[in-house]
């Protein structure tokens, strides 16, 4: 299950970057990072940068390695194809391995693991080398744990929650709100097991502090390593870099209304799992009649990411971007499974004192309308679970078809023009999609134009603001001088001194404020600032990309 998922995966994202050439910005920035730790012209670990938590670029090292014998990894951005594939196939197997705990019917586990996995978010982020399929990875692992713990009461259980969430934080900041989520359910429910317990309070709080120390340690961790190196705890909120600045300068606005905000955010869930409003409220009543709390756990956990991104994006702190929400994925196929009597007992290394002592009454609720015995699934509820399997299905298209809305996904949308290309077309829709199906094109024609020039490392000063996809495209990465080096801001002052030839630059708006050039020279991009002298001026052919302007050191 898990080579299968991967190959599919891996395929995918390999025909849509190095086949297509699709390439995702954030993506392409993570390859980027991770290539300045290991071949720039200053390589250190801390040149992954603190704008983003670390995990995504720390798990591409080994595959970023091999670039300097086959560029090619970094160029179109495989490094983090093939990290994606990788965890997003856990993740899979993870979803398997809740519906196994659980003794769902095997055919039920296999349909919904299937679904999960070929969901079209799925396939597509699964091998697109963004954060999503880690961070899916972590959360899926982090619900099946504690939905152990909730039957086993069983230590390793806990701890593994714990260890998943604290990744997860590594890989997205947005992991503090399930992390916050199941500390809130491990002590109230630590709380109520403990009833009449002298020492009640103190177990529930060892219990909170087994789940919350790996979160809150990485929290620490990452907050105060940044501080040390950068001056600043939280690049993401406080550098020029950071997403704050990035919606400021990109003029985005926040929601006129928290109603039209709201609107989106249960747009885009529905369009990743349209069957949610139907398997909520169905799993919550056979979870009523059945005692049964495994529930709490996936709605907890993968809802309150969903309720973090729509409260953001309200706030105006994110942007309306479909991927945000793809936790609403695993949630639909966790409560098809649920939908299943429990049978049998999750496997556990140990025990705890508050373990189940019989299996649960596998009450079926308004899917088979009666009792059933123990250990058996009844005809109305197998009617009803495939009923739910069949809705499962149909959901695949609307998915695909969400996924097509230029107003919904604006991310996603130009899949279509990649792949199934329709050049006679001369509508407004076709054209955007073809615009952002060529992002980075003409960074990599720019890289190849640089690398045919006989420089020595060291000669060409960018900001990689934009320039990130510049540096990756080139086969010789140690000729740029980026923030990340620890000569930069010297090397910047005084160009020609330190060996400089070329500075390439971008136009001082928008997002180019926050160019390091421009920063230092406001006039850079439009007269050379009395520095330089224009060279070349390279039109841009993607969409949301600058036009570049090469230009000469004076004397060098």
């Amino acid at each position: 299950m898990f080579a299968g998922s991967a190959l599919l995966y891996l395929s995918t994202g390999t025909f849509l970057t190095a086949g297509r050439g699709y390439l995702m910005g954030d993506a392409l920035s993570r390859v980027s990072a991770t290539e300045s730790a290991l071949f720039s012209r200053d390589p250190h670990l801390s040149a992954i940068g603190f704008v983003f938590t670390p995990l995504t670029s720390l798990a591409q090292l080994p595959f970023v390695f091999p670039a300097q014998w086959f560029p090619a990894i970094t160029r179109w951005g495989l490094s983090g194809v093939l990290m994606t594939a990788l965890f997003m196939a856990g993740a899979v197997v993870m979803v398997w391995g809740i519906g196994t705990d659980r003794g769902a019917p095997p055919w039920l586990c296999g349909l919904v693991t299937a679904l999960f996995a070929l969901n079209p978010m799925v396939v597509f982020y699964g091998g697109n080398g963004m954060s999503e399929a880690l961070f899916l990875f972590c959360l899926c692992w982090a619900v099946r744990r504690l939905m152990r713990w909730v039957r086993t009461d069983g230590v390793h259980d806990l701890v593994a929650c714990g260890v998943a969430l604290g990744l997860g934080y590594l890989t997205r900041y947005d992991a503090l709100a399930p992390a916050a989520a199941a500390g809130v359910l491990v002590f109230a429910l630590s709380c109520q097991r403990r009833r009449g317990d002298a020492h009640r309070f103190a177990g529930a709080a060892m219990d909170l502090v087994l789940i919350a120390a790996p979160s809150a340690l990485a929290f620490l961790v990452w907050a105060a390593t940044s501080w040390l190196i950068t001056g600043q705890a939280f690049q993401q909120f406080t550098s020029q870099y950071g997403n704050s600045a990035i919606l400021a300068q990109s003029g985005a606005q926040a929601p006129s209304h928290p109603v039209e905000a709201l609107q989106y955010s249960v747009g885009a869930t529905l369009i990743l799992a349209p069957v949610l409003p139907l398997l909520l409220p169905i799993a919550g009543a056979l979870a009523v009649r059945r005692r049964d709390l495994t529930p709490l756990p996936p709605i907890l956990l993968y809802g309150s990411v969903l309720g973090f991104q729509a409260l953001s994006f309200a706030a105006g702190s994110t942007f309306a971007f479909l991927r945000f929400y793809i936790a609403a994925v695993p949630l639909a196929a966790v409560l098809a499974l649920l939908l299943a009597p429990a049978q049998g007992f999750p496997p556990s290394k140990r025990r705890g004192e508050y373990a189940e002592t019989a299996p649960l009454h596998p009450n079926s609720g308004p899917l088979s309308g009666g009792r059933e015995p123990a250990g058996t699934t009844g005809r109305g509820t197998a009617a009803g679970l495939a009923a739910v399997a069949v809705l499962l299905i149909a959901a695949l298209p609307v998915t695909a078809v969400g996924m097509n809305s230029q107003l919904m996904a604006v991310q996603e949308y130009a899949l279509g023009e990649v792949l199934v290309p329709d050049p006679d077309s001369v509508s407004d829709k076709h054209l955007d999609q073809v615009h952002i199906a060529t992002t980075f094109s003409t960074e990599r024609r720019l890289a190849a134009y640089l690398d045919a020039m006989d420089l020595p490392p060291g000669s060409i000063v960018m900001d990689t603001v934009y320039g990130f996809a510049v540096q990756i495209a080139s086969k010789y990465p140690q000729r740029f001088v980026i923030p990340s080096d620890r000569d930069f801001v010297r090397t910047l002052n005084h160009p020609g001194e330190h060996g400089v030839i070329y500075l390439l630059t971008v136009p001082n708006t928008g997002r180019g404020t926050s160019d390091a050039l421009n920063r230092r020279y406001p006039t850079v991009y439009e007269n050379g600032a009395q520095i330089a002298t224009l060279v070349l001026e390279i039109p841009n052919d993607g969409a949301g990309q600058p036009d570049w302007r090469l230009y000469r050191v004076i004397g060098s």
